[in-house]
C-alpha cells in the first residue's frame, strides 16, 4: 500500500479507476461481472481503499479520523467526510451490514499500535477484520440471497489476507508490523525489517505455514462460490485463483521474502482465468467447516458454536 494519506480536498476519483490503479487483481476479476455488478464492486472497493490507505499514511491525525469513521459506522451523527456519507448511502441501498464495516474501522485502528501477533487465533481475528468483512460487504453487493454464503465468503476474505500478509512481510517488518504469530517465528520487527541471514530461513517456514493455512480457506471459498449468482461466479473465481497464485509464485521463488513484493504476471493471470471457468460445473455446496471459524465466535457473520 502506498503511505500517502487520501486527501478529502481533491477531485473526486471514479470508483473503477480507483480499482484498476491499485487493485489490479481484483480489476481483472471485476471485468466478468458485467458493468452493473463491477461498478457496485468497485464502488465498496473505493471505500476499503479509502480507509485502507488512512490508516497506513503519515497524517498525524490518522487514528482520530479513524474513530471519527468508526462512530459514524456507529449511527453517530457528526459527518464524517463525503466518502464515508457515500459509503453509508451505498450501504443502505445494497443490504450491507453497517457492523461489517464497523469491524473494518477495528482493524484499521488495530494497525495504529504497534503489532506483534502473538499466536493464530490472533492472526485469525484480525484477518477477519480487514478481509472476512469485505467478503461479508461483497456478498451483498453481488446480490447473493443464500444465507450459506456468508460463512464461506469470510474464508475468502481470511484467505487473501493471509496471502496478503505473506508477500507483504518485508514492507509490513519495517512499519513495524508482525503478523506472523509469535508461536511459529518470534522475533520483533525491527530484526525482520533488517532481512540479516540468520532470520531468512526462520521467517519462509513462517510464511511457509501462512500459505498452508491461506489453502484451508481456499479450498473452502472455492466451494462456496457455487451459491452466489450465476454471473458472479466467474469473476469471484478468477479473484480466488488470481491472488492465490501470489502464493505460488512465492513457493516458486523459494519464499525469499527479504527480495521484496512479488507479482503474478498478465500471462499467468490469463491462463488462470481460463482454468476459473472448470469451477462453473454446478456441485452440491457441503456444510461449511466450523473448525474454520472456530477462532471466530462473536464476529459478524460468524455462526455461534
Amino acid at each position: 500500500m502506498d503511505n500517502s494519506a487520501p486527501d478529502p480536498s481533491a477531485n473526486p476519483i471514479p470508483p473503477q479507476q480507483i480499482l484498476a490503479r491499485h487493485g489490479k487483481s481484483f480489476y481483472w476479476a471485476s471485468l466478468f461481472l458485467g458493468s452493473e455488478l463491477a461498478e457496485r464492486a468497485a464502488q465498496l472497493y473505493q471505500f476499503c481503499r479509502f480507509v485502507d490507505d488512512l490508516a497506513d499514511g503519515d497524517l498525524p491525525d490518522r487514528e482520530e479520523s479513524l474513530e471519527d469513521i468508526r462512530a459514524r459506522l456507529d449511527g453517530g451523527s457528526r459527518p464524517a467526510g463525503p466518502e464515508i456519507e457515500a459509503f453509508i448511502d451505498f450501504a443502505k441501498h445494497n443490504n450491507i451490514p453497517v457492523i461489517a464495516a464497523r469491524e473494518l474501522l477495528d482493524g484499521m485502528l488495530q494497525d495504529q499500535q504497534p503489532t506483534a501477533v502473538k499466536n493464530q487465533a490472533e492472526l485469525l481475528r484480525y484477518c477477519h477484520a480487514v478481509a472476512g468483512t469485505v467478503g461479508l460487504m461483497m456478498c451483498r453487493v453481488l446480490n447473493c440471497e443464500h444465507e450459506r454464503a456468508d460463512a464461506f465468503a469470510i474464508d475468502l476474505g481470511i484467505a487473501m489476507q493471509l496471502t496478503n500478509i505473506s508477500r507483504d512481510v518485508l514492507e509490513d517488518a519495517r512499519m513495524g508490523r508482525r503478523y506472523l504469530p509469535a508461536t511459529w517465528v518470534d522475533l520483533p520487527p525491527s530484526e525482520i525489517a533488517e532481512a540479516g541471514i540468520p532470520c531468512r530461513q526462520p521467517v519462509a517456514r513462517a510464511i511457509q505455514q501462512m500459505l498452508d493455512l491461506a489453502e484451508d480457506y481456499y479450498q473452502s471459498a472455492l466451494l462456496g462460490i457455487q451459491l452466489l449468482p450465476f454471473r458472479s461466479r466467474l469473476a469471484i473465481t478468477v479473484a480466488l485463483r488470481v491472488y492465490r497464485q501470489i502464493g505460488w509464485v512465492l513457493r516458486r521463488r523459494s519464499l525469499r521474502w527479504w527480495q521484496g513484493r512479488v507479482f503474478v504476471a498478465k500471462s499467468e493471470k490469463a491462463l488462470l482465468t481460463l482454468r476459473s471457468l472448470r469451477d462453473l460445473k454446478p456441485i452440491t455446496v457441503p456444510a461449511h467447516k466450523k473448525k474454520l471459524h472456530q477462532d471466530l465466535q462473536g464476529l459478524a457473520g460468524v455462526d455461534p458454536e
